[in-house]
This record gives structure tokens, C-alpha cells and sequence, in this order.
């Protein structure tokens, strides 16, 4: 059986070619020792090209680049961390705080009929990136996983990432 497919790619690639290294399933880890959201985050990258929507003292918000619906976005921290223990208090707080935030911000930009909010801790759980805890915050609809998803394991989104990330930054609380 093969994996779930995507029906968008290539506008990305520019970045995640020059700071990850790939495997089979693709990127895995950042270049120069950081994990590949560091890389991502300390980038010399416009956040309109990284997809970062909010940067926080010591918290992000990022476009899932594989996202299950348009508005699927990681909240983590900067400072790679493999669980929620390994974070400092002020991590862990901020981190949580901005889960808040981005679900507003996805009720306001995108008015989703749900939320799900959630965290894969540890490749059995299905971790895809290990060793870099992050939260899963995206919105769902009715019908957003359909036969499309089912019979031909790929996904339909039906708004560019770019275009997603404008809109929820305009809300985004800055």
C-alpha cells in the first residue's frame, strides 16, 4: 500500500533543499546539528517564505508543510527539545499559550466548524520529525477528508499554502 500523497509541492523546496538532509520519507534534520525546525527557524528566510506565522521569545508557530487540511499549523519550541519534560518552564508555558493563540487565530482567519489540537510523541505515536516536540493545531470542516483521501490516498487542498499563511496572519495578535 502506498502512503498518503500530497496535490501540491515544488514552491517549498527552495528552502527545505538548503537546510535539511532527506532519507527515503523525506526531510529528517536540519543542517550544522540543528534539528530541521531550528534550521527553519534560525534561517535567513522571510517568514512569508519559511511559512512562520508568529515568532515568540521562545516559541514559533510554522505551516505543517504536510498539512492534513489548509491552516494546519506546528506551534514548537526554538530550542529543540525531544519531550514536554526536556522544556523549561518558560517554554512550556509559552508554548501553551500559543496553542491558544493559533486556535483563535484559525476560528478568526479560517472559520473552521473544529479544531484539532494534538502531539506525536515518539516514532511509535507517530512522530514523523523525532527529538523536536511540537503541537498540531489545524482546523476541520465537514467533508475534509473525503473519497479522494480513502480511494487514492491524496489529499485535496484547496488553498495555497502562501495564501493561508496571509490570511492567518492578518490575524495573528502581534
Amino acid at each position: 500500500m502506498r502512503g498518503l500523497e500530497h496535490l501540491w509541492a515544488g514552491w517549498r523546496q527552495s528552502y527545505v533543499e538548503g537546510l535539511t538532509e532527506t532519507d527515503s520519507t523525506g526531510p529528517v534534520s536540519g543542517k550544522g546539528g540543528l534539528s530541521l525546525f531550528e534550521s527553519i527557524e534560525q534561517a535567513n528566510i522571510p517568514d512569508d517564505e519559511s511559512f512562520i506565522v508568529h515568532r515568540g521569545a521562545s516559541c514559533f508557530v510554522l505551516m505543517n508543510a504536510y498539512p492534513y487540511s489548509s491552516g494546519h499549523m506546528l506551534v514548537l519550541p526554538k530550542r529543540s527539545a525531544a519531550t514536554l519534560g526536556d522544556l523549561t518552564e518558560e517554554e512550556y508555558g509559552e508554548l501553551w499559550t500559543t496553542v491558544r493563540t493559533a486556535v483563535t487565530a484559525l476560528e478568526e482567519g479560517l472559520s473552521p466548524e473544529g479544531v484539532n489540537v494534538g502531539l506525536n510523541l515518539g516514532r511509535a505515536a507517530g512522530a514523523g520529525i523525532e527529538g523536536h516536540v511540537h503541537v498540531h493545531v489545524l482546523p476541520r470542516w465537514s467533508g475534509d477528508t473525503n473519497f479522494t483521501t480513502t480511494t487514492a490516498e491524496t489529499r485535496v487542498l484547496p488553498e495555497a499554502i502562501g495564501e493561508t499563511w496571509r490570511r492567518l496572519r492578518r490575524v495573528w495578535p502581534d
